[in-house]
């Protein structure tokens, strides 16, 4: 298909744009195959370049022979293009939906973008199993690594590498995965240093309704406790969810089969339930009536603070459990691809100060999400504002960004990154011109070529001046399990996200710019100190008269 099939009226002047807390701009409209460019003649006035794939939904309004486009994107973003003429401003439309809704992963703009930067670091080798399992391997001998998902037949949304305990065999693994829903045998998902614990992650046993058994299941997470050691499994459902699911083939472990292990249940929302949250409450951030009841009702409504509350306390009791109880745990919930991977992922962001640096981050997203298996394509499809019935959308992914933000809020010393990192992963994750978040599994990412025909984000993140651009001014690392409150006081609202296009962040980036400023000096005079003590040391070894009382 070409593009040029798809745009009516590739070009309009005279068009005008206005923008939240920007100036109007009066310019020429240009649709490309991948972008909406408004250029303008007018001195100091930036360009707009947005990307179709970054439009959830549009309105059209007409008074006389004007048209107004309402321009509604997945990072929130609400913009307005005022185009002259009734027929130009159809056709465009009707081109921008079109555009903005192809279905083919093709046809997208990674597969066409070429960097205008050097490409120093490739991003798609920058965190390989094999190179996570050395610095596990330098820690213990009980795991090994499996080849047994190479060509992705035993289960479609895992890696072709995982980490298995060294005492279970690929043909063991074949059968527990026969066992475990979408193939997703338990895997090792993180090891504590400090006490040799573990956390694994699995989907949810098909016991159905006869309560089936698969004693090589049994076999596999037994070979990771310590003999008279107890561990814990954190089903992400509420109880009675998770024994309705037997009804569909699902199920739970029972205390009769798993001893060892004490079941516990957290009720953390399923998908279809999250995405109906999120457009609650962006529809609140946008209400502009200003009245206080109305505002607090509505965000309320929305029960996001909630979910965000459930995420981080079964994250924390996870590190608990790991930490402080000295158990090993397994979580899962039904699929083993959304609200287990936010609770094993927030989890290691508490235990381990690794996870807390730039690139600790990136490999955590790369193995406990990419890798790991979040549908991605299909989960960021839609965002907040569109019209069409959702399908599988949900905002798993930035619900965990915002759980990161309440801890980085909480602990603001001990993470090396900025809330700008946070939300630059969120807006890449909805729309990018990077294929780091294509497809809904490593399979899929194999079967389009991602690495060979498109540029990994990490590339152009692990830039010297895009690291400078997003590290936290205030880092000083902290060795330390940090514990985040999760009481309800303690959480906000994100508002670098939710309130970030509703009003002007002039005050907070001025703030912010003066901070670095006072950081920034206080660490030459800091420097001056130092000199200045090395100048006196150096003096009083040369004159012994000199030396202080």
């Amino acid at each position: 298909m070409e593009f040029a099939e798809l745009i009516k009226t590739p070009r309009v002047d005279g068009v005008v744009l206005h923008r939240p807390f920007l100036p109007t701009v009066e310019g020429t409209l240009c649709l490309t195959g991948h972008h909406l460019i408004l250029s303008s003649r007018q001195d100091n006035t930036e360009e707009l370049w947005l990307l179709h794939s970054n439009i959830d939904s549009i309105e059209k309004r007409f008074v006389g022979s004007l048209g107004s486009i309402i321009v509604k994107c997945k990072d929130l973003r609400v913009i307005q293009l005022d185009i002259p003429g009734m027929e130009e401003c159809l056709n465009i439309a009707s081109s921008i939906e079109a555009l903005s809704t192809l279905d083919s992963v093709s046809l997208m703009y990674p597969f066409f973008y070429r960097p205008m930067f050097e490409v120093i670091e490739d991003g798609w080798n920058s965190f390989l199993p094999e190179d996570a399992f050395k610095d596990l391997e330098s820690m213990t001998d009980e795991w090994r690594l499996s080849e047994v998902n190479k060509d992705f037949s035993v289960c479609p949304s895992y890696p072709p590498l995982v980490a298995v305990p060294k005492d279970i065999d690929d043909e063991t693994l074949r059968k527990v995965a026969t066992f475990r829903h979408g193939g997703r045998f338990p895997v090792l998902s993180y090891y504590h240093k400090k006490n040799g614990m573990v956390m694994m992650r699995a989907g949810q046993p098909l016991t159905g309704t006869n309560g089936r058994r698969c004693k090589e299941d049994e076999k596999l997470i037994n070979a990771t406790l310590r003999p008279g050691k107890r561990g814990y499994i954190i089903d992400t459902r509420t109880i009675n969810v998770a024994q309705q699911a037997k009804a569909r083939g699902g199920g739970i472990e029972s205390e009769a089969n798993y001893p060892q292990w004490r079941r516990i249940h957290k009720a953390i929302e399923r998908s279809n339930v999250l995405q109906e949250s999120l457009i609650k409450l962006v529809e609140a951030c946008n209400d502009q009536s200003h009245n206080m009841d109305r505002w607090l009702s509505k965000l309320e409504a929305s029960n996001w603070q909630t979910h965000v509350k459930e995420i981080l306390t079964t994250a924390c009791l996870a590190a608990q459990c790991i930490d402080r109880e000295g158990a090993s745990v397994l979580v899962h919930g039904t699929e083993g691809t959304d609200t287990t991977l936010q609770v094993t992922s927030l989890a290691q962001i508490i235990l381990d100060p690794s996870c807390r640096t730039i690139r600790g981050f990136q490999g955590l997203v790369e193995r406990e999400w990419l890798q790991a298996g979040h549908p991605f394509q299909q989960r960021c499809a839609q965002s907040a504002y569109s019209n069409s019935k959702p399908r599988q959308e949900a905002p798993v992914f930035l619900l965990f960004l915002d759980c990161v933000w309440q801890i980085l809020r909480q602990f603001p010393c001990s993470f090396e990154f900025s809330e700008s990192y946070l939300v630059l992963l969120f807006e890449h994750a909805y729309a990018s011109q990077f294929g780091t978040f294509l497809g809904n599994s490593a399979a899929e990412r194999a079967k389009l070529s991602l690495p060979e025909k498109t540029v990994s984000l990490w590339s152009w993140v692990n830039r010297h001046q895009e690291i400078e651009r997003l590290t936290n001014p205030l880092f000083e690392a902290n060795s330390l399990v940090i514990w985040p409150s999760v009481a309800p006081q303690s959480l906000l609202l994100w508002e670098g996200v939710f309130l970030r296009w509703n009003r002007s962040s002039k005050c907070l980036d001025e703030a912010y710019e003066e901070m670095v400023h006072i950081i920034e000096y206080n660490k030459e005079l800091q420097n001056k100190v130092n000199s200045l003590r090395r100048q006196l040391a150096q003096l009083e070894t040369e004159d012994p008269l000199l030396q202080t009382p």
